[in-house]
């Protein structure tokens, strides 16, 4: 390799090292609210980097449009429309010339329009000559998507505003695998081992077992706030919730069969937006199935985690659905696999490793099938680590609390398979 072709791949390795680290801040990143966003992209790259821009769970809100042109282009077509909450304008103008270049669009534009301008010069008297003129951000080529991302949320994203906790949704890979007694038993094991405040929403309105594996029966829970969302706010929640534990409330399903729950794909967002600013950490209980309102739930979430027992119907399920969901969310890390009921006498199975291997994951836990320890727990209304506090699975529970909550990081075990090493960032 030559010294150019070695500093080509230095340079290059760099800079995905350094998107990597901005694409982790993102995790931490407020959803941006309901604004309108024009991008004028003189090159294919912005472009590009914008396109993935409106493919974040985080802009969900945002109506972001896309239009190949510079300066010219935004003060045309904004000399007949109104102009949006943010212009984000490419140009290849020089220092010079730029402030006389933006005239004729600073003529047109609505004084509340806040403006992003992408160029080509790093000048920083040019950077203070934007800023006083009324710019609100100027950046540098090249720029990546956390960069445009960061801006955004910068002048749109209050910095007073209370922290967002953190979703983690469950979902089974198939129905049976044990999808909620995992995420029961996780969301107790938050609330317990870091003595944060946890709400657990069972999402299964017509089936839901949260209420019966914590031993409660609440008169009111998940749907007076999805069928009521006019009323739904902080104190309202706080009436529907139920006292599991010192740290942990259930939004518990009415587990009835009185009426259709059919549901539009947006019909949980107000849910999830009250529960993600009334606690730290919210643990969505995800029913099997595959609709618009579970999609839009799973592509919300901070963390979602795919439940399954080793068979092929599972397997095929599960390599469908981290398909689909590193589509859906291209910017987060792709999904947990929780492997249940391993071992099953007499139940012929796939290797962990053999199921793995065409998913191209790894389980960040193996749970072995153990059905005393789990009957006796579930026929009590208790969690494992109640029942038997020093066994394997309790355990288990415990590392996926880390794990999920980002507490830890995960090291790969030499074994394929097998729950990997663990170790504190």
């Amino acid at each position: 390799m030559s010294t150019v072709d070695y500093e080509i791949k230095n340079t290059s390795e760099l800079r995905h090292a350094e998107e990597a680290i901005r694409m982790g801040e993102l995790e931490h990143m407020r959803p941006l609210p309901r604004i309108s966003v024009h991008a004028f992209c003189e090159s294919e790259g912005l472009q590009r980097v914008m396109e993935r821009c409106a493919n974040d769970r985080r802009m969900s809100k945002v109506s972001l449009r896309i239009t190949s042109g510079g300066t010219a282009a935004a003060a045309n077509m904004f000399a007949s429309a109104p102009t949006p909450n943010l212009i984000i304008l490419e140009t290849r103008a020089n220092p010079a010339g730029l402030l006389t270049e933006l005239a004729p669009l600073a003529a047109v534009c609505d004084p509340s329009t806040k403006v992003i301008i992408v160029g080509y010069y790093n000048d920083i008297g040019l950077y203070r000559d934007l800023i006083r003129n009324g710019i609100s951000e100027y950046m540098v080529q090249p720029v990546a998507m956390p960069d445009i991302m960061g801006a955004m949320a910068t002048i749109f994203v209050d910095p007073e505003a209370e922290p967002l906790g953190r979703s983690i949704a469950f979902i089974g890979a198939k129905g049976g695998v044990g999808a909620s007694t995992v995420a029961h038993n996780c969301a107790f094991g938050i609330s317990n081992l870091f003595s944060t405040e946890t709400i657990l929403a069972d999402l299964d309105l017509p089936y839901g077992t949260a209420n019966i594996d914590f031993d409660q029966d609440p008169a009111q829970g998940i749907a007076e706030a999805v069928f009521a969302p006019e009323r739904l706010d902080e104190v309202f929640l706080d009436r529907l919730l139920t006292k599991c534990s010192e740290h942990l409330s259930l939004l518990a399903a009415p587990s009835l069969l009185d009426r259709a729950y059919d549901f539009e794909s947006q019909a949980f967002q107000p849910v999830m937006d009250v529960l993600q600013r009334s606690a730290p950490v919210t643990v969505l209980d995800v029913p099997h199935a595959w609709s618009d309102w579970t999609r839009s739930v799973l592509s919300s979430a901070d963390e979602v985690v795919i439940c399954a027992v080793p068979d092929l119907a599972n397997l095929r399920n599960t390599k469908n659905m981290l398909d689909a969901l590193r589509k859906m969310r291209p910017n987060d890390k792709p999904p947990h696999l929780v492997l249940n009921q391993v071992g099953m006498p007499k139940r012929p199975e796939i290797s962990v490793s053999d199921f793995c291997e065409p998913l191209e994951a790894e389980p960040i836990a193996v749970i072995p099938f153990d059905i005393g320890l789990f009957g006796n727990a579930a026929n009590s209304g208790r969690m494992i680590s109640e029942v038997d506090p020093k066994s394997p699975t309790a355990e288990t529970f415990s590392q996926i609390a880390h794990i999920v909550t980002g507490r830890v990081a995960i090291r790969k075990s030499r074994k394929s398979g097998l729950l990997g090493l663990l170790k504190r960032k």
